[in-house]
């Protein structure tokens, strides 16, 4: 699918719900289920590597994964590459250059770092660069993400806002802010910021036919899909341990 195509699925009048996978299986799956598009979940791809998340992969390892993810669907699908694996803006257009090698029409950009297993954020013009070198050398769309939220910034908001001005400005396609909840938090970032919003689905978040009403055009739910699977695995090998039986394999 072409990136003009997945950029109109910002663009309906109901928020574009992305299956956020890890592998061939899952993505097949989501596509069977109906899903219009995919993204990958940097947090799943990194664990099932045998890698914490924050950049500890590879971008060949990534590339395999996602390679595979992109052959085994017909809708389009989205990476999550962190910060994009480089602080070089051109090195990072260079990966993404890959990226779209091999099917990726659309990738999340992240202004946030992890030092020492602690998420901070960095100066916004760091991202821009990087956004602007991207779109120097290819067509991707690219979902900056903020954050603001997630790193509880004391003016959470007004920085989201600025940071996203700044990342339009640069040439980015669409913003996403992870863990905003708020009604009114939501309702005035999209009456500021001309991008379409991307929102992370949370215990607390307002439902789908409330982020309808406010403006939202995206929802991504992340790894929760993955850790929910991998607690399960964890209950089920545990129980083949311990018990010495099988049956709960078969409830």
């Amino acid at each position: 699918m072409s990136v003009e195509k997945f950029k109109a699925l910002h663009e309906q009048s109901k928020p574009f719900v992305v299956g956020n996978v890890w592998d061939a299986h899952t993505a097949k799956t989501a596509e069977e289920l109906g899903f219009q598009g995919l993204g990958s979940s940097s947090h799943a791809i990194a664990n099932m590597l045998g890698y914490e998340d924050g950049q500890n992969i590879s971008v060949d390892e990534i590339l395999f994964v996602v390679e595979r993810i992109v052959k085994a669907v017909n809708i389009p699908v989205s990476v999550d590459f962190e910060a994009g694996y480089s602080s070089d803006p051109e090195e990072v257009a260079a990966h993404v250059k890959q990226l779209v090698e091999v099917g990726v029409v659309g990738i999340n950009l992240e202004d946030g770092v992890v030092k020492d297993g602690k998420r901070g954020m960095e100066d916004p013009q760091v991202l821009a660069h990087k956004i602007k070198a991207i779109k120097a050398v290819t067509n991707i769309f690219i979902n900056a993400r903020a954050d603001t939220y997630t790193t509880k910034h004391p003016d959470a908001l007004e920085e989201s806002i600025k940071r996203a001005q700044i990342y339009a400005d640069a040439g980015a396609d669409g913003i996403f802010i992870p863990v905003i909840e708020k009604e009114q938090d939501i309702k005035k970032f999209v009456e500021a910021v001309r991008l379409p919003l991307n929102v992370f689905a949370t215990p607390n978040i307002p439902d789908y036919q409330m982020l309808t009403e406010l403006g939202v055009k995206r929802i991504s739910h992340g790894a929760k899909l993955y850790e929910i699977i991998s607690k399960q695995t964890k209950e089920l090998l545990g129980a083949i341990h311990t018990d010495q039986a099988f049956g709960k394999l078969y409830q």
